[in-house]
């Protein structure tokens, strides 16, 4: 019998690259995706910015073995000419198919549940202190014990979002609304969306969303070129004024970190309520966000006087800042990049883009799974218990093929390595010699 597999070339499956006509490789055989790019349950953007490429890989990270089993209503018939993954790309294959055979990914442990005692015990604390206390430091020491138990959820939000760690999708979906949505007034949506292109884009300033701040913050003085937000779909201008605020973000570094929870709710809600986003849920979420501004503001207005108002929330803002000080420190001092995500370099461009942070175990609570960022970015569905387990092999992986594994001591030495980036950026904005361009009125 002849062959009858038909082929065509990298170059031809390249130009299949937009929305309306969206092909993907996959282990060397070819879907269109194009009707699917609304339905992923991941968001369009992990399709769109990966479109007329090979995906092997990041589909790999992302999705679980039986979503191999939906492949073939995509399949066109055709395959990849010569297809040929490089060592890397196999041994990284081959490592994840170690762990599935280990069953790892489904092994989940106990620290969902231990995190989730911790948070609702500081939730419950909170409130209780809160509604049964007359003492200004005591109502002082709730809101910090308020933005404690944000941090938790949160983690939990991060962990289930990545993963099903209920025991049934419905359940999980519960969970995440309810956490994200109710207790910490985030839209879920927009929670997956950002972290989703953050992690298949990290680090490239113009398609991964936690490296676009400006005009408040700058991570590299590569922003300073006026980018284009391919996330925010917006034009990121480094003009006289955003060179002003990034010359003293040294100075407004914290400020900021404490107002990113408020800009987060803004955003939450700017993406329930923008018809131009595809939202699953979007009215169980918008009810959601209903939930925790009602018990949220009775809680604040419960407290004696605007001052305890103030002083409350403002230490629960700040304490609660403390997570995003935790993402940004993780990829912040790491390697950064202006072109567009490629399927092929994926690997190098995770690992680059990643810092690990050294820790003892006891104080695996407090990281959440973060202080393992580059096994995390490999293996994004891997439990949090397992990625100590896994960093061992990870850093032979990185070792045989020379990609960096980039690891601060401590979480101090990390936090040093993080202002320091920040007031070395701010001294190239003041010393800036290229005309900034002004902003016509």
């Amino acid at each position: 019998m002849g062959d009858t597999l038909k082929y065509i070339s990298e170059d031809e499956l390249s130009v299949h690259n937009k929305k309306d006509d969206l092909w993907i490789s996959i282990s060397g055989k070819i879907y269109n995706v194009t009707n699917w790019v609304n339905n992923h349950p991941g968001g369009d953007l992990p399709l769109l910015y990966f479109a007329g490429q090979d995906v092997t890989n990041v589909f790999l990270a992302y999705h679980p073995k039986s979503c191999h089993l939906y492949l073939d209503k995509f399949f066109t018939g055709y395959h990849i000419k010569d297809y040929n993954p490089s060592e890397m790309s196999q041994d990284y294959r081959n490592l994840w198919s170690d762990f599935e055979k280990l069953g790892l990914f489904d092994n989940k442990g106990h620290g969902i549940l231990i995190t989730m005692i911790i948070a609702v015990m500081l939730f419950y604390a909170s409130i209780y202190g809160v509604l049964t206390s007359d003492s200004f430091w005591v109502h002082l020491s709730c809101g910090g014990l308020l933005g404690l138990s944000w941090i938790q959820f949160v983690w939990i939000t991060h962990d289930s979002a990545h993963y099903q760690v209920m025991v049934t999708p419905g359940w999980n979906r519960f969970a995440n609304l309810f956490i994200a949505n109710c207790v910490a007034g985030l839209s879920i949506s927009w929670w997956k969306k950002g972290h989703n292109a953050h992690h298949i884009a990290t680090n490239s300033l113009e398609y991964d969303p936690i490296t676009q701040s400006l005009p408040v913050f700058a991570q590299t003085s590569k922003s300073f070129s006026s980018l284009t937000s391919h996330f925010y779909e917006k034009k990121m201008d480094f003009d006289s004024f955003t060179r002003q605020l990034i010359s003293y973000q040294h100075f407004t570094f914290f400020l900021s970190i404490v107002f990113a929870r408020v800009l987060q709710f803004v955003e939450s809600f700017n993406l329930l309520l923008s018809r131009k986003n595809n939202v699953f849920y979007r009215v169980q979420e918008l009810l959601g966000l209903l939930v925790f501004w009602t018990w949220f503001t009775l809680l604040v207005l419960s407290l004696p006087d605007v001052v305890s108002m103030i002083a409350f929330v403002a230490v629960t803002f700040i304490v609660a800042g403390i997570q995003s000080f935790q993402i940004i420190m993780n990829h912040v001092c790491c390697d950064t990049y202006i072109e567009p995500p490629v399927g092929n370099d994926w690997l190098e461009k995770q690992t680059r883009g990643s810092l690990n942070i050294a820790c003892s175990p006891w104080m695996d609570w407090f990281h959440g799974g973060l202080q393992f960022q580059i096994e995390h970015h490999l293996f994004p569905r891997m439990p949090r218990c397992q990625l100590r387990n896994i960093s061992p092999m990870v850093k032979k992986l990185c070792e045989k093929h020379n990609l960096p594994y980039n690891c601060a001591n401590s979480f101090w030495e990390a936090s040093a390595m993080t202002l320091d980036v920040v007031c070395v950026v701010a001294s190239e904005a003041r010393n800036y010699v290229h005309p900034v361009p002004k902003k016509l009125i």
